[in-house]
């Protein structure tokens, strides 16, 4: 077999393996990085390196294997873009923590979001109480939204929050 098609399948096959294990280990554990989730990529990497050139350890060897995996990543955002069903596949769905006021703990539980982490957000957010909370939505990046609705003038207020956790699963 031609070497450098060999290191493209083998860039394949280690691209498609890796989107199944974010997936399943929760793809939003990548929202926020900590020092060990650094190294856990580092390590990653370093691991399936050799698991994609196999014994190629040419500079043209390389060049493949990173071409391929742009390319399939270019490749799969297009369809991710294109059909929804596997965008469902691929990636989770937005998920309304707080409605009107009105806490799911069905769904913080289902997403293992503690009740002391949402208040921490709705704070950060400068909304003193979750009674004046509109909306809080976990996002499919792992990140919270809030909507609060102020009272004075009458409007609503969006703000963006970055996990300090991050999902620890997802749920098929």
């Amino acid at each position: 077999m031609n070497p450098f098609l060999d290191v493209a399948l083998r860039s394949i096959a280690v691209y498609f393996f890796m989107f199944a294990a974010i997936r399943i280990f929760g793809k939003n554990q990548l929202s926020q990085l900590n020092a060990g989730d650094i190294v856990l990529l580092l390590l990653i990497s370093n691991a399936v390196q050799n698991a994609m050139v196999g014994s190629n350890n040419s500079l043209e060897g390389g060049l493949v294997a990173a071409t391929v995996l742009f390319a399939l990543n270019f490749l799969v955002k297009k369809i991710i873009f294109k059909n929804p069903i596997i965008k469902s596949l691929i990636e989770s769905d937005p998920v309304v923590l707080i409605k009107d006021g009105i806490v799911d703990n069905i769904k913080m539980k289902e997403q293992q979001v503690s009740f002391d982490e949402l208040e921490e957000v709705v704070r950060e957010h400068g909304v003193e109480n979750i009674g004046d909370v509109k909306l809080a939505v976990l996002e499919v990046d792992g990140n919270i939204s809030v909507i609060s609705m102020d009272i004075e003038n009458n409007q609503t207020k969006f703000t963006h929050h970055k996990r300090k956790f991050p999902r620890k699963s997802h749920k098929y």
